[in-house]
């Protein structure tokens, strides 16, 4: 079930890239031996894992990596170049401005500023530390199902920070938001294009058409939907928020997520270049090899793993992000999935269901009985599923919060699965 083919074209790699070191003096290799007896004990507790990788792990996001994005990242690793100057990364370096632009370019942008970081939380940090440069002192405000990062980056910054009130199907209100700017305190919004617990996309033509009026910096945290701006089956409503994305100010997005990348790997985007005389700064040590830009200058991290930029830059060599191609289309079958599985839970008695899903992300409750004896049943039979706790008013009820079940089906291989995966749902829900 783990994939294993590539291992003889990364040893072919291997070779190809050592030939390329052919005038340097030889070096000892290490002993095998020992690394192979080590391997042995770290596989043995790798296995005290869920399987993550099969579709019937169908809990959290936790997508596996594309086989070439594994393979280039082990080959990158020989090198393990450092992107914060092109004196550590040179090759990676001008791989991550490619990789980077392309996916600038997906969201129609050409000029932008950007770069990868270590994951969300770090481009999240970026864009709100950027915002609070532009307004300083003012408040950060996003929706209440939006990523807790938000709330904890805006207190590392020391910027107010205060949630939006949701609406029954998890996305931000609209009216709320408007009541909210009226006091004219706020200085950067963050819509959520995908949040973590529904995949609920907020209102975004909407959300634009009151910056219009009050003149607030928009940020999109797009670290799990963003991808879905290559989807061909959204719905209407939901098309027309990924249409407009292009009008933020600052974008995040998660290439470790659906982008088919190890963890981890980030990408903050702003629309803005001239937001880089912001990161200005002196190092006595790392910027006089080349007058060309060195990421680390536009960059609050500094050392930057390259063979996160190898990966992505191959990975979508291989996958180009376009409408309508293998990439695009796997995520449609994901969105399928969802739907499908939507559907099925809508006609079973036992079950309710709040909204369709938005984008690939499925939750629902029990009608009576327990949702965790639920969970801990489908376990039993290798089904794995999440559990969440969300405002009860999504599932018509009064209760604060309600814990129930969450499927995130980001596999394209769970829209094959879902015949079995039922089986097993129904079996865990009698």
């Amino acid at each position: 079930m783990l994939e294993t083919h590539t291992l003889d074209t990364l040893g072919d790699a291997v070779r190809s890239l050592e030939r390329q070191f052919a005038a340097l003096p030889d070096l000892p290799a290490p002993e095998a031996g020992r690394m192979q007896h080590v391997l042995a004990e770290v596989a043995e507790r790798l296995g005290d894992n869920y399987p993550y990788f099969h579709p019937l792990y169908a809990g959290q996001m936790l997508k596996p990596p594309h086989p070439m994005a594994r393979a280039a990242y082990a080959l990158a690793t020989w090198i393990n170049p450092n992107n914060h100057a092109l004196d550590g990364g040179r090759a990676s370096t001008g791989m991550e401005r490619e990789a980077v632009a392309q996916i600038a370019q997906m969201f129609g942008w050409e000029a932008h500023l950007g770069h990868l970081t270590g994951g969300g939380t770090m481009a999240n940090l970026e864009a709100l530390w950027v915002a609070g440069q532009l307004h300083p002192g003012k408040k950060i405000v996003a929706s209440a199902q939006s990523h807790y990062t938000h709330q904890r980056i805006s207190g590392v910054l020391q910027l107010p920070f205060d949630k939006v009130p949701v609406d029954c199907r998890g996305r931000m209100d609209l009216n709320a938001l408007a009541t909210m700017l009226q006091r004219g305190d706020i200085g950067c919004v963050v819509a959520t294009l995908g949040t973590t617990a529904t995949g609920s996309v907020d209102p975004l033509p909407e959300i634009l058409a009151l910056r219009e009026r009050y003149g607030f910096r928009l940020h999109i945290d797009a670290a799990y939907g963003g991808y879905f701006m290559l989807a061909d089956n959204l719905a209407s409503e939901t098309r027309a928020a990924f249409d407009r994305i292009r009008e933020a100010d600052s974008i995040v997005i998660d290439p470790h997520k659906h982008g088919l990348q190890p963890y981890g790997c980030g990408c903050v985007l702003f629309r803005d270049p001239a937001v880089g005389t912001l990161y200005k700064h002196d190092s006595p040590a790392t910027y006089f090899s080349s007058h060309e830009l060195h990421l680390g200058e536009i960059s609050l991290e500094c050392s930057r793993p390259g063979a996160s930029a190898v990966a992505l830059w191959a990975t979508m060599r291989l996958l180009p992000l376009a409408r309508g191609g293998e990439f695009a289309q796997n995520l449609a079958a994901s969105r399928r999935a969802a739907l499908d599985l939507h559907a099925r839970l809508s006609r079973d008695s036992r079950f309710v269901t709040p909204f369709v899903p938005q984008l690939d992300i499925v939750v629902w409750a029990p009608k009576t009985g327990s949702a965790d004896r639920i969970f801990q049943e489908a376990a039993r039979r290798n089904l794995h599923l999440a559990l969440a706790r969300l405002p009860g008013g999504f599932f018509g009820r009064s209760d604060e919060e309600i814990l129930c079940l969450r499927s995130v089906l980001m596999k394209p291989e769970h829209e094959q699965w879902m015949d079995r995966i039922w089986e097993i749902l129904d079996e865990a829900a009698s």
